[in-house]
């Protein structure tokens, strides 16, 4: 356990939405606590709620009970403090190169302008290996190297937390596996806080330094777990993870 204060707190989070039919709730007094440098996973099944409390902690949903808080503050909107890295390709704009893309973002915030924002833009780009494709266009790269382009620009506003919801999961295996190494050697690069949600335990394990396992909808805290380095020891982890998970679908079978 860290002695510093934490960087993200949240506080018995419950998140409801509605739809056509029903009123949902996706995760139930939800709490949890993120500190600097940690690479911190939300772990669960699909419909636990873990991309929905991402969303809240980006300030897209305001938790029907608890609260959210950064540094301190209450989170009541979006801000640059977080950004958000998703699964989708298409969340470039087509129409500029990548070092537009990831310069954007600096201009429209006003926090940089010009070529302050180009030497920026141009020094994460760098981080992830891509300054050959720097004038290039969305359409003329692959999709881990979209993916790539996305976090520079996220980094690039060097946010407090960097938020991903499954960065990786629309990729095939070897450029995943690929994307997490060298998101990995990127954070022992500059020692970033993430805040990451995924459904496979193997990635889990391997990119979170500590890993938050959600039950199945609505989500619940099932545990939280140290990550392990140790390839043995991993898979002993692994093992555990899916004892805990396999023991919440059969009890939502027989309640069924």
């Amino acid at each position: 356990m860290s002695f510093e204060a934490p960087l993200l707190e949240v506080s018995g989070v419950t998140l409801r939405y509605k739809t056509p039919q029903h009123l949902v709730t996706a995760t139930y007094r939800v709490s949890f606590q993120v500190y600097p440098g940690d690479r911190f996973i939300l772990l669960g099944p699909s419909g636990c709620g873990k991309s929905t409390l991402q969303k809240a902690v980006g300030g897209y949903m305001t938790p029907t009970e608890g609260e959210i808080r950064l540094k301190g503050q209450v989170i009541r909107a979006p801000g640059p403090d977080r950004m958000m890295v998703f699964q989708e390709f298409d969340q470039l704009l087509p129409w500029k190169t990548v070092r537009q893309n990831v310069a954007f973002a600096l201009e429209a915030s006003r926090r940089l302008s010009g070529k302050e924002a180009d030497d920026r833009a141009m020094h994460y780009i760098e981080k992830v290996n891509l300054t050959k494709f720097a004038d290039s266009y969305p359409h003329m790269l692959s999709g881990g190297m979209k993916q790539r382009v996305a976090i520079a620009r996220g980094m690039a506003m060097e946010p407090d937390i960097l938020l991903m919801d499954e960065p990786f999961a629309a990729l095939d295996a070897l450029t995943r596996r690929k994307m997490q190494d060298e998101l990995l050697m990127l954070w022992e690069d500059t020692r970033f806080t993430v805040l990451f949600v995924t459904h496979s335990i193997a990635e889990a394990i391997k990119i979170g330094n500590r890993i938050l396992l959600l039950t199945p909808h609505p989500g619940r805290v099932k545990a939280e777990l140290n990550s392990v380095s140790d390839p043995l020891e991993a898979t002993v982890l692994e093992r555990r993870i899916q004892q805990m998970l396999f023991s919440d679908e059969l009890k939502e079978t027989a309640d069924a």
